[in-house]
Order: C-alpha cells, then sequence, then structure tokens
C-alpha cells in the first residue's frame, strides 16, 4: 500500500532552483501567508518511480498487485484476499493517518508488513514519542508541547530551540527559521507551526552536536542495525542553521545537483557506534516497531546521543543521487534495493507465522492512496 505523491504545479515559483546556480537561503518565500509558500503537503507520499521500484523487487519472486489505498481500498482486498501486503501507505488527514491501513488490514486479517497501527501512530506523534522514550530512561531531548499561543508564556524554553510540527515527518514544517534564539523568533515560528499545519507545536531543545541516522531491519532479537548514515552540516549552504531542514531535503538537495553532506558507514570511534546501535535497539524495541524503521540520532554538548525520533514507515526513494538513507545504509552493507525490500518482506513473513520464504505462487499487494 502506498500514497502517490501528487505534482507541485509548474508555474509554483517556489519549487524552482535557484536561478544563480548557488544554494542561498532567501531565495524562496516561507511566509504561510505567501501564494509562493512551498506546499508541503505530500511531501510523505511516494513517487511513481519510488513505487514501480518496489513493485519490481517484489515482483522478482511474487505476483504483485496494485492496489489503490483509496476509500475503495477495504473493498478492494477483502475481495481479493492477498496472502500479505507491503505497506508504506503514509495516509491522509488526522494524527493516526499511517495507521489506517494497518487497520483495515488487522481487521480484515490480512498479513502486512511493517509495524502495527499502534506504533505508527505513536511514532507519529513526536511528544508521545519521547515521553515513552524518557519513561525508559532512553535520553532524548528536553520540550515543551504548544497547542495554544496562550501557553507560550508558561512554556520552559533554554535557547536555542528548535520548534516543529506534532504529527509531520519528512522535515514537513522544519525550516531554516525553526530554530530558534530568542521570544520574537519562538513566537513566530510557533505561530507558524499552529496557523499552517492546524496542530500543537513541540518546541524542543536543540542539540548542537552530530547527527545521525540509523536504519535498523529484523525483529527481536535478529534485529539488524546497518551502516550508520552521518549528516554532515558542513556542506550546507554558507550561513544556514544546521539542521536537515526541509529546505535541505528538498529544495537544495536535488538529483542533478545533489548535496554532500551524507557519510555512510559514518566515521566514529567504535564506542561511540556502539553507544548509538545499542540506544537505537532499546528504542526499537520499547516503541515496539517490526520489520524495519529509521531513527534520527543527535550528539548533546557532551558527545552523547539522544534520540529524536522515530520513523517505523521510513522513505526508501531508489536511486542513490536522491540521498534516500535507509537505502544508502542498505547499500553500504552490500544489499541492493530489491534486497532490502526483499528482506522487509522475508522478516514480515516469518513474523505472521510463514515459517519460510513465501512460495512463487504467493499474491501480494501494493496499494496506491489519491485524494479525491
Amino acid at each position: 500500500m502506498y500514497n502517490l505523491k501528487k505534482e507541485v504545479p509548474e508555474s509554483d515559483e517556489a519549487t524552482e532552483p535557484p536561478s544563480t546556480g548557488q544554494r542561498e537561503i532567501g531565495l524562496v518565500s516561507f511566509d504561510p501567508l505567501s501564494p509562493n509558500r512551498i506546499d508541503d503537503t505530500y511531501a510523505e507520499w511516494d513517487t511513481h518511480e519510488t513505487i514501480e521500484a518496489v513493485r519490481s523487487a517484489l515482483a522478482q519472486f511474487h505476483n504483485v498487485t496494485l492496489i489503490e489505498a483509496d476509500a475503495n481500498a477495504y473493498l478492494k482486498l477483502s475481495t481479493l484476499r492477498p496472502d500479505l501486503v507491503f505497506n508504506v501507505a503514509e495516509g491522509f488527514g488526522g494524527v493516526s493517518r499511517e495507521a489506517q491501513i494497518p487497520s483495515i488490514l488487522e481487521f480484515l486479517r490480512i498479513p502486512y508488513t511493517g509495524s502495527d497501527p499502534l506504533t505508527l501512530a505513536t511514532c507519529l506523534d513526536k511528544a508521545r514519542t519521547k515521553e515513552v522514550l524518557k519513561h525508559h530512561g532512553i535520553p532524548t531531548p528536553h520540550f515543551s508541547l504548544i497547542s495554544e499561543m496562550s501557553e507560550l508564556a508558561g512554556a520552559y524554553v533554554k535557547y536555542p530551540a528548535i520548534v516543529k510540527p506534532l504529527h509531520e515527518g519528512s522535515s514537513k514544517g522544519i525550516r531554516n527559521s525553526s530554530v530558534v534564539q530568542n521570544w520574537d523568533e519562538l513566537w513566530k515560528e510557533v505561530g507558524t507551526i499552529i496557523e499552517t499545519y492546524s496542530q500543537p507545536a513541540l518546541i524542543e531543545e536543540y542539540l548542537d552536536g552530530k547527527e545521525y541516522t540509523v536504519a535498523l531491519l529484523g525483529n527481536g532479537e535478529e534485529v539488524q542495525v546497518l551502516p550508520i548514515v552521518e549528516l554532515n552540516f558542513d556542506h550546507l549552504p554558507p550561513g544556514v542553521r544546521r539542521i536537515y531542514s526541509y529546505e535541505a531535503k528538498w529544495i537544495w538537495d536535488r538529483p542533478e545537483s545533489p548535496l554532500e553532506i551524507f557519510e555512510c558507514p559514518a566515521r566514529m570511534p567504535a564506542a561511540l557506534q556502539h553507544d548509538i546501535e545499542t540506544l537505537c535497539c532499546r528504542a526499537f524495541t520499547v516503541l515496539r516497531c517490526k520489520d524495519w524503521c529509521r531513527i534520527d540520532v543527535r550528539l548533546d554538548a557532551a558527545g552523547k546521543p539522544n534520540i529524536l525520533e522515530l520513523n517505523p514507515l521510513p522513505g526508501i526513494l531508489p536511486k542513490p543521487e536522491d540521498n534516500s538513507c535507509f537505502p544508502k545504509a542498505a547499500r553500504a552493507a552490500g544489499l541492493s534495493y530489491a534486497q532490502l525490500i526483499q528482506t522487509v518482506l522475508h522478516g514480515a513473513a516469518r513474523r505472521h507465522g510463514l515459517l519460510k520464504p513465501l512460495a512463487s505462487s504467493t499474491r501480494l499487494a501494493v496499494g496506491e492512496a489519491r485524494v479525491a
């Protein structure tokens, strides 16, 4: 199951690359009231290219049926009754949107890949995720949650801080301006999040250390940590914040001119690598993730790793130049894109009680969600 990314109109000037050839801040307006504001509504959804890459990988050994995850998804699934669904659907609308398709599949008792509705809904709520991590003694930056502007005066904030939407992924709502240094900047960013996304704003302690993203595959004691990816912000445009913002992910980083900010395997002391891998395995376990997950980690001033967030429905763009971190880590581990997809499938098949690899006659379902 998947969501098909809607095309951004070509007339939207904000999507155009800088005409000077320089990746400069200020060339794109991010004012929510501006007609040129970037529309990131479908940033989490997949392109035809990604969908076809997943289908092709599955089709090497299985019969694959494409099913749209729209309002007709329930009827189609209940009629087809696939043996297993490979799920990458992000859903649309509501704080539990990533749980929509898995909930339907559980109702129909159809096995599927990836985490269950509870884990997906929990991890999409950054504050709830951090509460679970803190309960288990897993380091994560301190935070405050603001639902209304009137709550801001009573919030504890240590500058610099970073402001994020509570229920978004793919760097949605995280802009260069999201790192704030004072009250005026904080007020503006919190207001922008609440107004633009109609959801609470998460104010998080800003950690200025190195940042890593960690891909995990498997279940239980067989969870495998793939080579760690470092995000080297020294290669961002001069003067911008050291964060993987929406601009860095979707504006400055283009296939024809990719940002050279990724290093995999990351070079680090063995002790730090051990600490990060152990921390991520603990987070994977306590949030009850299944089959795969990508976890973002950042070091604090003392060099101690902190969990930023978990992504149990990770992005999997197929082309190396797209800088999609999970496939990047898989390639560093010696796995092709097709092998990555097949590994996730096999792990889910074992978890669902299929004790050996699925036979070639097995039918799989991959679907698409479109907004009317």
